[in-house]
């Protein structure tokens, strides 16, 4: 299983810089390009930057639901995280253990 990026271009220079071969920068549409990553099956984790996920919104959120790969993992950009972001894996573990997880 491969590792992939969707993110904004300084993102995307970041995880080329550390080896990861499937990055893709949307270049306005962000639907198209989750649409061609959906698609594929050899992808285990799949970083997204949070700007991304808040735009794909309920796109993402069906996916996740009816999905178990690839692994989803949100990040913040450049910039740093987006106020009031509610990160999913951070959201299941205070689902589950009943702790919240401090972001840094």
């Amino acid at each position: 299983m491969k590792i992939a990026v969707l993110g904004d271009k300084d993102t995307a220079v970041g995880f080329r810089l550390t080896g990861v071969h499937d990055v893709f920068v949307p270049d306005g549409n962000d639907k198209e390009i989750w649409n061609k990553i959906c698609e594929r099956d050899d992808i285990g984790i799949l970083f997204i930057t949070e700007k991304i996920v808040e735009s794909l919104g309920k796109y993402l959120k069906d996916y996740r639901l009816s999905h178990d790969t690839p692994i989803i993992v949100e990040i913040p950009d450049k910039k740093g995280r987006i106020k009031d972001h509610v990160d999913y894996i951070s959201h299941l573990i205070k689902k589950a253990v009943g702790v919240e997880v401090e972001k840094g």
